[in-house]
């Protein structure tokens, strides 16, 4: 019987020969013996974040970077994704699903990927605040916070950037085959977003909603106080005498708008008019302050119950910095585009494949010790890459080593968020390690 991070090798050989066939088919590339698609895709996944000849020479490729460069043009990032959709499908165990109450929870939201400059590319940005510009592509994943690894994502350059768009896309083009709830932050309300979430079957939403004069109006006008409350209005795209009488909520969408416009205010995917009904939940915090989430949940979900899912959506503002810095989105090997989807694409296959194997590792805990200890993902990550570079080394040999490298958790604590601009790793400083 295989190891679980045998497995899963096999199952990302199988996705990437895949989409290798996918990319023949659709006539972007000819076979090749030397450098087949699948052999690149796989080189993608396992790169780290040196130059490319230096990644050449590490996966034992007999390949310049010119020749690497006019492969990776024959093959669109939709293969990428195909491949990324492909592994995640295979990759399934008989392990008991983890979750919250027995429901998986994904959460929404979005980074921003750096780039080189380049201001023909539909990424460059230019305005005030930037006039020499830059180039940005923006990751929009959903991410599951208790299994560790990406669901789906979607992937717009930065001046097309439409957080809630995306999301209805991957609401629209998924089958959610077990109970799931939705956790988003302010950035995602929006009427349309939570009619699309209310009628997706086995979905449920937890959002965290303003609560000032911007509001929503039926949560504007009730108490700053700790409260659990239903709210039920209609949503109405005309302003009729009826609708008036009906105190209907008026949403003006334009008649002449464009598909897929990004005004969140234009934007209306149902019937006019749409009754709504979901929960509101208010609560204070300990610095004296009020937060307050909408959510589809039953009751059987208690206020605690909320709080613990909605603090759990932090995990994936970790999992983009481990998919940046342990993964090493940062240090891309490519200019365009098009090169830029597909490592975005390659960084959360081999993201998904190191939380895996880490989800199958044992930790022998200390009997007496001050702290329990956790796998170092970033040494996991360069771990399975090389598992993936070396066909000599085995699942049992990986997993072991990985079990080797451990960090202490120490919970409660806290440290002041530091924002800061991020700028592009040039590709003549890379380091040499």
């Amino acid at each position: 019987m295989l190891s679980p991070a045998a497995a899963l090798r096999r199952n990302l050989d199988r996705a990437a020969l895949r989409g290798e066939d996918l990319c023949l088919s659709l006539g972007h590339a000819a076979r090749s013996q030397k450098l087949p698609p699948a052999a690149l895709i796989c080189f993608l996944i396992a790169a780290e974040g040196g130059s490319l000849a230096k990644e050449l020479h590490r996966a034992k490729i007999d390949a310049t970077p010119a020749a690497i460069t006019q492969r990776r043009a024959q093959i669109p990032p939709e293969v990428f994704q195909e491949v990324f959709a492909r592994f995640n499908a295979s990759s399934v165990y008989g392990r008991p699903k983890s979750g919250y109450k027995g429901y998986r929870v994904l959460a929404g939201d979005g980074t921003a990927i750096n780039m080189a400059r380049n201001p023909n590319a539909p990424s460059y940005v230019c305005n005030n605040s930037a006039p020499d510009g830059y180039n940005q592509l923006h990751l929009n994943p959903l991410f599951d916070l208790y299994e560790r690894t990406f669901f789906d994502a979607v992937i717009q350059p930065a001046p097309q950037k439409d957080e809630p768009g995306a999301l209805v896309q991957m609401l629209q083009r998924n089958t959610f085959d077990r109970k799931t709830i939705i956790v988003l932050d302010r950035g995602y309300e929006s009427y349309n977003v939570i009619a699309h979430l209310m009628n997706t079957p086995n979905v449920d939403f937890v959002i965290r909603v303003k609560q000032n004069h911007s509001a929503m109006r039926e949560i504007a006008r009730l108490p700053m106080v700790e409260l659990d409350c239903d709210i039920g209005f209609t949503i109405s795209t005309t302003q009729t005498n009826e609708d008036k009488r009906n105190r209907h909520i008026y949403l003006p969408v334009p008649k002449k708008s464009k598909p897929g416009s990004t005004t969140r205010r234009a934007r209306w995917d149902f019937p006019s008019p749409y009754p709504m009904r979901f929960r509101i939940v208010r609560f204070q915090l300990e610095t004296g302050s009020f937060e307050t989430l909408a959510t589809s949940l039953p009751r059987s979900f208690t206020i605690d119950d909320l709080k613990e899912i909605y603090r759990s959506r932090w995990r994936v503002e970790s999992c983009f910095r481990d998919t940046k810095y342990s993964v090493g989105l940062v240090n891309l090997h490519g200019k365009r585009d098009a090169f830029v989807e597909q490592e975005i694409y390659a960084a959360m296959i081999a993201f998904n494949f190191t939380s895996r194997i880490v989800n199958e590792v044992v930790i022998q805990q200390p009997k007496n010790g001050i702290y329990a200890y956790a796998v170092n993902f970033k040494m996991a990550v360069t771990l399975c890459k090389e598992f993936l570079n070396d066909p000599t080394m085995t699942g049992e040999q990986v997993m072991r080593e990985i079990a080797r490298h451990t960090i202490p958790l120490r919970p409660g604590r806290q440290d002041e968020r530091k924002l800061r601009a991020k700028g592009f790793g040039w590709f003549t400083y890379r380091v040499a390690a």
